[in-house]
């Protein structure tokens, strides 16, 4: 049946038309890639030679200009077959056999029969050689890609730890995650996304710690996104998150392979996109957004102090602009008499109310921190710092708004940038919790407060809970929240995630 619907669709196609399977006529190839599947494209390299003997065969190479090494093509492809005989009977399949096993001195030549396998690989930069008679397509791994070496992330920088990072090569990030991880269980499953792009995707986990319903659960959802394009693995984790309409991470992103190999290694799923250097994991925790880097690589009591001021930084920078409205309109009497008076006399001739003030600094400041963010570094530090002593200063001068009010927002801002993995999330709960305070005072923030505890537990990452560090009174959910409990401690691994191999850590603690 395959050989006639072969040969059948061997025969010149009409315009736009495409053929499933190659024909066995190179002459037929040739139109059917230069008018047919490459027409208009002229980066695409169109080579032909012959073989030796005294019949000789056409040769038929195509590839991408500047994507492939030619130097190679040339060595190890077009050479021994200049100077090989094929024996006119050799057709087909035995054919296909006498070259990947005697004539061609290359690792790992694949044979593609279907058009449309071939073009996905020459469009990622291999070659592909036809040969008359032949009704396939050998694919010649020769990409020749500049890769960015693997640096340490600018915005996952650690004192202490591994220096390296992902890259923007999908091989070279399952080689820097394969290095931490040598492990037989250690699995990686490929997906192809995008209709235009064909972007591959790798779906890694460890088999007998991960659960196989989280991991059929990654690959479900990551196997129905229906889109032109991937760019970024952003575009996945925006197509898969369970909390899509607010800002809420429920699936972490890090560019740091260690990161990655200890998430993995506590049972959790890790995607990796070709051409990101981003990584993605999950279920994500709330916990996790408190969690630094080089918290597993210092002593656990100094980690546990640093991890503290995070959990304090958090409630700062959503809070303090709320408080202070709060107690300002309405609670005056639980302020501090010598603090009021200062408070009542700094805002003396101040136009605005109290929640005017608090609005437009905070708008000014995102203002200054996102020109400072788009420019270049040098420029965009200069641009924060001077903003924000000359429209502060400026600002206080000339009675726009009092003093009390720079520093609320100066320590809302610095204590926002110790949690940056919830800034965007933050502004959210500053704006609602400041709105209701304005509104109903003390009383309005509490109500916030409560609301947005609620919607947290309410929320769920790939079937986990994403408060479940907070809700499960248990002592070994715990151990790594608030504090990082030493390794001798935390024995086992999270139980929701990694149910079937929960022991991690054998040894007594030591006297």
């Amino acid at each position: 049946m395959r050989p006639l619907l072969q040969r059948l669709l061997g025969r010149k196609d009409p315009p736009g038309a495409h053929s499933l399977y190659f024909s066995s006529s190179i002459r037929k190839i040739r139109e059917q890639l230069q008018s047919v599947t490459f027409a208009g494209d002229d980066s695409i390299v169109y080579r032909a030679f012959l073989t030796a003997g005294p019949h000789p065969r056409e040769c038929f190479l195509v590839y991408p200009e500047g994507m492939t090494d030619n130097a190679f093509v040339s060595e190890y492809v077009i050479k021994p077959l200049s100077r090989e005989y094929l024996p006119p009977r050799l057709r087909g399949e035995e054919l296909a056999a006498f070259l990947t096993e005697q004539v061609l001195p290359v690792n790992a030549v694949e044979e593609r029969t279907v058009v449309s396998e071939a073009v996905d690989q020459i469009l990622t930069g291999d070659a592909a050689l036809f040969v008359d008679g032949c009704a396939s397509a050998f694919i010649i791994p020769s990409k020749k890609l500049t890769i960015r070496p693997p640096m340490e992330p600018q915005s996952e920088s650690v004192v202490r730890g591994p220096r390296e990072g992902f890259s923007e090569s999908l091989a070279v990030n399952i080689t820097l995650l394969r290095r931490r991880v040598r492990s037989s269980q250690l699995k990686f499953s490929y997906l192809t996304l995008g209709r235009q792009t064909h972007t591959k995707v790798a779906i890694s986990y460890i088999e007998g710690i991960a659960s196989p319903a989280i991991v059929e659960e990654v690959r479900k959802r990551i196997s129905a996104i229906d889109i032109d394009s991937i760019i970024d693995s952003g575009y996945i984790e925006e197509l898969i998150q369970d909390a899509p309409l607010l800002p809420i991470k429920t699936i972490g992103h890090t560019e740091r392979p260690d990161i990655v190999a200890a998430r993995i290694l506590e049972g959790r799923v890790a995607v990796l996109v070709d051409g990101s250097p981003v990584a993605l994991t999950m279920p994500f925790l709330f916990v996790e957004t408190l969690q630094a880097n080089e918290d597993y690589f210092k002593h656990y009591a100094l980690a546990s102090l640093d991890r503290l001021i995070r959990y304090i930084c958090l409630f700062l920078s959503t809070s303090t602009p709320a408080i202070y409205l709060a107690l300002v309109a309405y609670h005056p009497i639980l302020i501090p008499t010598r603090l009021a008076v200062s408070i009542a006399a700094s805002r003396q001739g101040v136009p605005f109310p109290a929640v005017v003030e608090v609005f437009v600094m905070g708008l000014l400041f995102e203002i200054m921190r996102e020109g400072g963010v788009r420019l270049p570094g040098p420029i965009g530090q200069a641009l924060s710092i001077v903003g924000a002593i000359v429209l502060g200063d400026a600002a206080v001068q000339a009675q726009i708004v009092s003093a009390p009010m720079i520093i609320v927002v100066a320590i809302t801002a610095i204590s926002g940038f110790a949690v940056p993995r919830l800034y965007g999330v933050m502004i959210i709960l500053r704006i609602l919790f400041s709105l209701l305070s304005a509104v109903m005072g003390l009383y309005g923030y509490f109500c916030g407060v409560i609301l947005v505890t609620v919607y947290f537990m309410s929320i769920r990452s790939f079937g986990v809970p994403y408060m479940v560090n907070f809700t499960a009174f248990d002592l070994q959910n715990i151990k790594d929240t608030a504090v990082r409990s030493p390794w001798w401690v935390m024995r086992l691994r999270p139980k929701l995630i990694a149910r079937r191999n929960p022991q991690r850590y054998r040894k007594e603690a030591p006297s």
